[in-house]
């Protein structure tokens, strides 16, 4: 099924996407790789507050290319979630609506995304230079120091995903894979 949905997003929008479903984001994103992630875990542990709200908010694991004259932003294609499967359940324990990535979740993430009413969602890799002309603004707001892994708040309008995991426990990756089976 195809869906358009608004960023951030509502444990109701949650709740209607499943797995399989293509959906189209325009709204807001946040951007957050590897070495970001370690930084708000640290700050967390240390009893802080992350630098952004976020609440309800989706985390696009990614790092940008530089951006061409007249453009807000690079190549912008998703990195391997995986490498963020360690910070990802306590995000989303603290009100984390969904991530974007690519490649498959721990069974952690995939059990923190169903207690949470959250989402999984997958952009196509390979695609970043494709997938940049759906962002209208890029905006450091923390981590300024990391480069490509700081945290940015994107606008994006029409951005392309596909639901991996839903809350309500199904995963695209082994469903398609029982489907092609047969």
């Amino acid at each position: 099924m195809e869906k358009h949905i608004t960023a951030p997003i509502t444990k109701e929008i949650a709740k209607s996407l499943h797995a399989g479903d293509y959906v189209y984001i325009t709204g807001t994103l946040y951007t957050a790789r590897d070495a970001a992630h370690k930084r708000m875990y640290e700050i967390l542990q240390e009893g802080k507050e992350l630098p952004v709200d976020i609440t309800n908010q989706l985390i696009y694991y990614m790092g940008p290319s530089p951006a061409r004259e007249g453009r807000p932003i690079g190549s912008a294609g998703p990195t391997t979630a995986s490498r963020m499967d360690k910070y990802a359940p306590q995000l989303l324990d603290l009100g984390l609506g969904g991530m974007i990535g690519k490649g498959k979740r721990s069974k952690e993430v995939l059990d923190a995304i169903v207690r949470n009413n959250s989402v999984y969602l997958a952009a196509v890799g390979g695609a970043g230079a494709l997938l940049s002309k759906c962002i209208t603004m890029s905006e450091i707001v923390a981590y300024d120091d990391l480069g490509t892994e700081a945290i940015r708040k994107l606008t994006v309008e029409n951005f392309p995903v596909i639901v991996v995991a839903d809350c309500q426990g199904n995963n695209l990756y082994e469903t398609a894979i029982k489907e092609y089976a047969k």
